[in-house]
């Protein structure tokens, strides 16, 4: 039985699209290489890390792939241990699942030295520990996919591989900044609207059904999303407030019933802004999406604001030209963000 193996695993991108904490792949290039030597002492010790411009835990507990290795020694009641050698490929803190790498070469390359080793996936909850050292939380986007490559699914306790159709690429930009996947988390802290998850679930239905059908426009779809403007203003505010959050932002235009429902629902409130208006034409009513609107359910007796109402309210089933500004013109707005 050889008492020495490595493994590399490769980096990957998470919270891929709609698929926050369950969706991620990998990506060629940067990764983590590991050395792991079977050793008699029924313990798991980190004896180096290479690599590395910033300080890693070395106490085999607080350091991913050491963590991931103890729960996998305790778990299989392991009469022996391991040593641990690092060799960090992925830089700190920068979004490519650092934390993640270490502890699934760590894992492979001791599956290796197991008596009877493990089927990759099975290796899936130790990583998990070994992840939540680093994130404070069990999430498998990162590990799922580093453990068995491309797209993956990780749902609860499986992962599931995701077909990808051909043509999609991934264009990793990476800034010179650091930020730790705790901290980054510490900020969605809180609850979400019912509305918000119904939306957030169909979108990622709408992908991975687009990724199985080998269907573009599938998931192209999914990837629109909707974010609330809670701050009440006038319209040309929350016009600017949406373009500012991004180049394919924009304050929500609905082109159906069902989507207008879907925005009031985000919106919370009984009327509120859209991206429609006839500023510059009378009459000719665009959408802040580019070109003219096509959806128009104007309540009873709308529009009837002339040339001083240029700007469109709406409510979950009906629409209406409103004064842009004034005071009583301050409404809250929902963004949309397109793929």
């Amino acid at each position: 039985m050889t008492s020495h193996a490595s493994a590399f695993a490769p980096a990957s991108v998470g919270n891929v699209g709609v698929g926050f904490d369950i969706l991620g792949h990998t990506i060629a290039g940067p990764g983590d290489r590991v050395h792991v030597h079977r050793i008699a002492e029924p313990v798991v010790r980190i004896v180096a890390i290479r690599g590395s411009t910033t300080t890693l835990p070395t106490i085999a507990a607080r350091n991913t792939a050491g963590a991931a290795l103890i729960a996998l020694r305790e778990t299989l009641a392991l009469p022996f241990g391991f040593e641990i050698d690092i060799e960090k490929g992925i830089p700190f803190g920068s979004g490519m699942g650092g934390s993640a790498a270490s502890a699934v070469a760590a894992l492979v390359a001791a599956n290796a030295l197991l008596d009877e080793p493990l089927e990759r996936a099975a290796l899936y909850p130790f990583a998990l520990d070994g992840e939540a050292v680093a994130s404070g939380s069990h999430h498998g986007d990162n590990v799922g996919a580093m453990l068995l490559g491309g797209l993956v699914l990780a749902a609860g306790d499986r992962l599931t591989p995701i077909p990808v159709p051909a043509g999609l690429r991934c264009v990793l930009v990476h800034p010179h900044a650091v930020l730790e996947t705790r901290a980054a988390r510490a900020v969605l802290q809180g609850g979400y609207m019912l509305s918000a998850f119904v939306a957030q679930s169909a979108n990622l239905a709408l992908v991975l059904a687009g990724c199985f059908a080998n269907d573009l426009d599938r998931i192209r779809a999914g990837r629109t999303s909707h974010v609330h403007a809670a701050t009440s203003a006038n319209w040309a505010t929350q016009l600017a407030a949406c373009s500012a959050l991004s180049a394919r932002a924009y304050l929500a235009v609905p082109n159906d019933a069902t989507e207008l429902m879907g925005i009031a629902t985000v919106a919370a409130a009984a009327i509120f802004w859209v991206g429609i208006d006839d500023r510059v034409t009378e009459g000719q009513y665009v959408q802040a999406s580019g070109g003219l609107a096509t959806f128009l359910p104007w309540a009873t007796g709308q529009p009837d604001g002339g040339t001083q109402e240029n700007c469109v309210g709406a409510t979950s089933t009906t629409i209406s030209d409103e004064l842009c500004s004034g005071a009583t013109s301050s409404r809250p707005a929902v963004c949309e963000c397109a793929p």
